[in-house]
């Protein structure tokens, strides 16, 4: 943890007296984390070092969606469950995805955001990726595939599997 920190307190040197310094440490100490994420622990040291209280640093890690609490997989594939992509079948999708990756939970609930026990995989949701033309539409690590289908996303998932 000796080293995570110092690479933290570089971070945070790059930014101290800028304007939204807050955002700009917390988003570049998740991008250099393994796991794309903020843990308690590095949420309260940077609460430590830039004299802030850890409920504001939480506030701005709890309120941008683009900042993960939790530990992320190696792979993210995100499922847009916007109108257009819900009328032609991204609920489905989302079903066959946590078929394939072995994600198992009641059909009550809808997945926001979850890791697969090995970390090789996160699946979200969005509410709209503002591609409806390409309806439905997914993303597999950033990468935007419209017109997507149960057999189309089986062939994405065993490319990276």
């Amino acid at each position: 943890m000796k080293k995570e920190m110092k690479d933290i307190d570089k971070i945070i040197s790059k930014y101290i007296g800028k304007p939204g310094k807050i955002l700009s440490i917390l988003e570049e100490i998740q991008e250099s984390n393994k796991h794309r994420y903020l843990s308690r622990e590095v949420l309260e040291y940077v609460a430590k070092k830039l004299k802030i209280p850890l409920s504001q640093i939480y506030s701005v890690a709890s309120f941008y969606a683009f900042f993960n609490l939790k530990p992320q997989g190696e792979h993210t594939i995100t499922i847009c469950r916007g109108t257009a992509c819900h009328t032609r079948g991204s609920k489905n999708l989302l079903e066959i995805i946590k078929s394939i990756l072995n994600i198992k939970e009641t059909d009550s609930q809808e997945v926001e955001s979850i890791t697969t026990a090995d970390n090789k995989f996160t699946v979200r949701t969005v509410a709209c990726f503002g591609q409806c033309a390409l309806a439905p539409v997914i993303a597999v690590d950033n990468n935007i595939y419209g017109h997507m289908t149960n057999e189309k996303i089986k062939k994405v998932i065993s490319k990276i599997k």
